[in-house]
Formats: structure tokens, sequence, C-alpha cells
């Protein structure tokens, strides 16, 4: 089935199972790895032999996952360059739907999807650009969740389009899904596109969804398509109104249709183009031909996709979230092979626009068709009702409702410089607090750094009055709850004090600082730029 590219020993991936930590959040959990997303130990293709390189560490959601206690099983198979919705597009085979031989896995997440669907593995993470975490979800029988935009970071994912990417994840049933999202999710300081969940309770159950009128549904959809559609809306206990998704299915157009696909070129057209005969012949086409879009087609598109986000605001006046089927038909491989563009485009109907409007997707199944074809949904919601959809997506799937974390409370930016810093002897402080880093930066250059006669030893941070002279001295920034926050200050010994710091951006954050009568004639150390380069010295 060419579901793997790379993979461990079942054996030894159960003897590491069995070690995990059980208290660990994903305890044992065997992970396959979409292989466009790094891992240390093996060669990341992303579908292209002749692109593999041998990454040095992981991407920085596997390393969550990790740390959550979850068991890398493998780098599983995908449209080259995830460039495709089908599966078939890679030179290490084409992916069948375990459950529908013959038919397509769906892709370009179609290797991690049919992991999961075969059990060799209990979860697994996909990207989804224009719905590669779920076309495959639908067409393997599992479920799909692509998260909000940027709240899975993308550091060490090679990019599609890098302003749209999102990884994804792949599970038997939302609620290990959503813990999967959940210990991987968070902004990353080296990741420019991540963004932090905004603080306060979430927006409650859906209690209205909104479907596509049955003429949308007929243009789009297969006859079987529309009839599980609809017996699948029959069994949902959430009232269900038709909405108007013009603006939706037009701004989803624009995906392949316009001039966003070229990210594409410039996340890999200069290796397309230089090893022409390395890529996929349909791959190689769709990126070559992105870079002779223009500057100004780009332009023209983003400002017809803002017209279509505001435009499409209005339906969350009326519905809590949407429901659509996740895929319009299952074609065959053979179809596929026939008409390799067209049958792919058809497939990403309902999917393309989710990232372009900064909407939120679960992808469930519902059933079959008549036909006896894995069919699914996907209910969609506005950015950052993520477990409001998961909850409702659960519910259509008739899964257990997944048991969430609260929320998280309003956080609190805390600028450290010399002791806290990561790797120093106070750092433990912020861990055990459940800091993480926001950034690694500088002061504004108004600012002197002493060391203070203190055991440990530490640096005194103090700004210089208006006309003396100052240097930009290195800090991180590190996020942590206001409540947290509090019982850090409330430790804080003599003479040092927390006030405000500027940083380099013109930002101001709370910050370490040091009472001016303790500085006066404590050894200056600013010329060295900061505490590690003073230590190092």
């Amino acid at each position: 089935m060419s579901v793997w590219i790379s993979r461990c020993d079942p054996a030894s991936v159960a003897v590491e199972v069995a070690g995990t930590d059980a208290a660990l959040p994903l305890a044992g959990l065997r992970l396959a790895v979409k292989d466009n997303i790094d891992v240390a130990g093996f060669p990341t293709t992303a579908g292209c032999p002749a692109f593999a390189y041998e990454p040095a560490v992981d991407a920085t959601v596997v390393q969550r996952l990790r740390v959550a206690g979850a068991v890398v099983a493998g780098k599983t198979n995908l449209d080259q360059f995830a460039t495709g919705l089908v599966g078939t597009r890679s030179p290490y085979g084409a992916v069948e739907s375990p459950i529908a031989p013959g038919r397509v896995a769906g892709g370009s997440s179609s290797g991690s999807a049919a992991a999961v669907a075969r059990g060799e593995a209990d979860v697994a993470l996909g990207t989804d650009t224009a719905g590669s975490g779920r076309v495959p979800a639908a067409f393997c029988g599992i479920v799909g969740l692509k998260p909000t935009r940027g709240w899975l970071p993308t550091t060490g994912v090679v990019p599609a389009c890098r302003s749209l990417d999102c990884v994804s994840v792949f599970a038997a049933d939302v609620a290990t899904a959503a813990r999967v999202v959940e210990a991987a999710a968070g902004p990353d300081p080296d990741d420019p596109w991540s963004r932090p969940r905004p603080a306060g309770p979430d927006r409650g159950a859906v209690r209205r969804l909104g479907r596509p009128s049955p003429a949308v549904l007929e243009r789009w959809c297969t006859p079987a398509v529309v009839d599980a559609f609809d017996a699948a809306l029959a069994r949902v206990a959430i009232e269900v109104v038709e909405v108007d998704l013009a603006a939706y299915l037009e701004a989803g157009d624009l995906l392949y249709g316009g001039a966003f696909v070229a990210e594409r070129h410039a996340a890999v057209g200069a290796f397309v183009e230089a090893h022409p005969d390395d890529v996929d012949p349909v791959v190689g086409a769709i990126i070559v031909a992105a870079g002779t879009l223009t500057a100004s087609a780009l332009a023209a598109d983003r400002h017809r996709l803002a017209v279509l986000a505001r435009r499409s605001e209005s339906l969350w006046t009326v519905v809590d979230a949407v429901v659509v089927p996740t895929a319009p038909s299952h074609p065959t491989i053979a179809e596929v092979a026939a008409d390799p563009v067209g049958v792919n485009a058809a497939l990403g109907r309902f999917t393309n626009a989710t990232n372009l409007l900064d909407w939120c997707a679960a992808a469930v199944p519902a059933g079959t068709t008549v036909h006896g074809l894995p069919f699914g949904v996907s209910v969609l919601g506005p950015a950052w009702t993520d477990r409001e959809v998961w909850r409702a997506a659960a519910l259509v799937a008739g899964h257990a409702p997944p048991a969430l974390a609260p929320p998280p409370a309003a956080e609190v930016h805390l600028a450290v410089c010399g002791a806290h810093l990561e790797g120093q002897p106070l750092h433990h402080q912020l861990q055990a607090r459940g800091a993480r880093l926001v950034a690694r930066t500088a002061t504004a250059p108004a600012y002197r750094m002493v060391c203070l006669a203190t055991t440990p030893p530490k640096p005194g941070l103090v700004r210089v009055a208006d006309g003396e002279p100052g240097a930009a001295l290195e800090v991180e920034v590190w996020a942590l709850d206001a409540a947290r926050f509090g019982t850090l200050v409330d430790g804080v010994p003599a003479p040092l004090t927390i006030g405000t710091v500027e940083l380099t951006d013109g930002r101001a954050v709370n910050g370490f600082l040091c009472e001016p009568h303790a500085a006066a004639g404590a050894p200056d150390i600013t010329a060295h730029g900061g505490w590690r380069a003073w230590l190092a010295r």
C-alpha cells in the first residue's frame, strides 16, 4: 500500500511504548509523521528522494509530542511536496484507502491517514493547506483535525504555502486527536506565523449548524454523497439550517485558481526547476507555472479575499458552525490517473477556503454511501473555536466528547536577563509555572548591567538616565498566566525588583530590574552585551 517511506521496527516501537511513563498525557501512543515534517534520525524527503536531507532536530510539534509521551513509529508517504489531495503523486507509490480498495486514500497526507486506519499507528501528523488533513480522513474512515492557522507551529515543516500551512492530526476518535493537538499547540519563537490561542472562556456549545443548500450539493457532489450527507444530518441532535456558502466557495477558487499558488513556487520552485527529472510531472508543472504569477495578480487576489472574508463573517451571526461533506466524491486510482488535475481539483471544493478565511475544521466519519464507501463530513468554525467545533464533530460522528483542559488564563510577558534564562540556575522557577518562550531578543539601548554579589551570582539591569550612554542587552521574554506570575513576583529577593523593561522593538513588558543603590559600586559588565556572554568571558 506504500503507506510508509521509513518505518521503525514495530517490535522496537512496542518496547519503547511499554517503557513510557504512564503519567504522561500521550503515554505510549504510536505516532506516524508525514514525511515533510522533520524527525531527527530520519531523512525528510517531502516525497522526493532527490530533495532528501537529514534534520538535526525534530520539528517543534514532534518534539512536543515526544515530551508528552508519544513514540515515533516512522515517516509516511505523501503527495510530493504536499501538492495534491489524492495520494497518488509519489515516487514511493500510490496510497489506496484501507477500507475501499482501488480508491485513493486522499492526499497529500495519505500515508498518515492510512497508517492510523490500518492500526499501524495510534495517531499521526499531517499537514493541511487545502484539505490535506481532512480529505484523507474521510477516505480512510478516521478523524482529521485542522486547527486554527498558527496554533500548531510549522517549525521543521517543509513549506507548501507558508502563510496558509497547518499541521493536522489524525486519530480514530475526536477525543484522542484533540489531546494530540493540545499537546503540540502553542507559539514557537522560531515560527513567525505561529500565534497563541487567545485567553478567555470557550464560546460554549454549538447550538445551530449551517449546511449547504441542496442545489449546491447537487451541483458539486455525486448523488451518493448527497444522500449520505442528508442521512448523517438527520441523525444529529443539533438544529441545522441552510446557509449561503457562496463567499466560502468563491474564496476556495482563489487557492489554486488564483495567485496564492505562487507561494508553492517560493517554497520549492528553485529545487523543482533545477531537478525536473526528479519531480512528479504533475507536481512539477503546478509549481513551475506558479512561478510565472505576478505580484500584481497576488495583490488583486488578496483584496478579493478580503472582500469575501468580510462577506462570510455574517455567517457567524446566524449559526455557530457549518457542516459540509468533506469531499464531493471518492475517486478510484484509475480515475485519478486518467485526469490527475481535474479529479484532484474537484476534491477540494469544500476544503480549499478554510485556511484562506482563517477558519478551523474537524473532519469525522459519518457512515457510508449507498455504494458502501466511507463517507465523512467536516464541521467548520471561525478561528479559535476549535474546541466548540471538536465537540460538535464528536456529536455528529457519535464519538464521546473530548475532555479538554481549562482554557488559558490571561498571560503576562516577563523579560529575564540572568539566572532565569534558559539553562541558568533559576530557570526551573519558570518551568514549574508552565512558562513558554515568546522571544529571544534585547532591551532598548538604554540599559546597563552590573554583576551583583549574590548567591548564585545575578546581573542587575538598570535603566540609564536620559542622555547617559546605554546598550541593548540580551533578554528572553517568557509568557505565564497572571496568577503564576504573581507567585513568582512574591519570591523575588532584594535588590532585584520587577518593573517595566523596554525592548529593542519598542514594546514594554514586565522584567527583572535592579534597585539603583545596589548597582552603585558593582562591577559594570555592560560591554559584554548580556549575562551569558559575561559568564563565557
